[in-house]
């Protein structure tokens, strides 16, 4: 698919900050006064921000309030629930830490599940799309997890982030692997793509189109064997592998984390193109682009 700027920014920047909001709703860490006005602010921003974002690649967005209204089928709908019902939850506690009223924070434990609802509903836009094998499969929701995940512990300066990164490396090396096999397993060709395989082999001997049209810029794009491959390794080693060096070495520094936080945030850009530039649709078959 073509990799839109302001999805790959609403998938990466919601995902870290609903990472660092669901952190601190468990309290690791608690932070108190201005630290936690940051903290806090800094999670906030991300998550709206990213919401925002999605809102660019809408042909409507001032339709956008009507995805509240299909939770029951929908799972950018239950998205768009959970994560207001999260950002609701969290305020009292990000009060307490910020002024310390010594609140309850149990809202900040709710909160911190909402946070995994959202991002795993926010994979499940994608995961369950079986015209996108590649998409269709357990790896989706995984590496969005680990991702929130790993990303919240360095925005919050937590020590986890460190068992994270391996688990993100593992996760995103299984999804790249694994899906290069996917649109195969999936057995489709341009003959059951148009169900003429019924009655012999099917080519194409002319494109239905003269010209390009939505669906051929949308929903096939071609990424060269040797750019991928690049782009893997730079994923990988910036999200899950760099990032640990500047922790190790100066675990109790907060400059440290926010290096950390930088060099994974470009990683997961780079994995987060990849995710929808390799992505094979099979309306390609059609136009015997695959």
């Amino acid at each position: 698919m073509q990799p839109a700027p302001s999805v790959i920014l609403f998938t990466v920047l919601s995902g870290m900050g609903f990472g660092c909001l669901a952190f601190l709703g468990l309290g690791l860490p608690a932070p108190a006064g201005w630290t936690a006005f940051f903290h806090w602010g800094l999670g906030y921003g991300l998550a709206i921000g990213g919401l925002a974002a999605s809102t660019f690649h809408l042909g409507n967005p001032q339709r956008a309030l009507r995805a509240f209204s299909q939770w029951r089928t929908s799972w950018l709908s239950r998205e768009a629930w959970t994560s207001v019902a999260a950002l609701v939850l969290f305020s009292p506690v990000a009060l307490s830490d910020w002024l310390g009223l010594g609140w309850s924070r149990a809202p900040g434990l709710i909160g911190a599940l909402l946070c995994l609802a959202t991002v795993g509903t926010t994979s499940m836009i994608y995961g369950q799309l079986k015209t996108i094998p590649r998409w269709n499969h357990w790896t989706t929701p995984a590496v969005f997890l680990a991702f929130m995940a790993t990303g919240g512990a360095f925005l919050t300066g937590n020590l986890m982030s460190l068992p994270f990164c391996g688990v993100l490396a593992v996760t995103l090396v299984a999804a790249f692997h694994l899906g290069d096999g996917r649109f195969a397993a999936a057995a489709q060709t341009i003959g059951t793509a148009t169900g003429l395989d019924r009655i012999g082999e099917t080519t194409v001997f002319e494109l239905p189109h003269t010209g390009q049209n939505y669906l051929m810029r949308e929903m096939i794009h071609v990424v060269a064997r040797k750019h991928t491959a690049k782009l893997r390794i730079i994923a990988v080693v910036c999200a899950a592998i760099l990032p640990t060096l500047p922790v190790i070495t100066f675990p109790s520094q907060p400059m440290a984390f926010a290096v950390a936080a930088l060099i994974h945030l470009t990683g997961a850009l780079a994995a987060r193109w990849l995710f929808f530039a390799e992505a094979e649709h099979v309306v390609g078959l059609y136009y015997g682009k695959r």
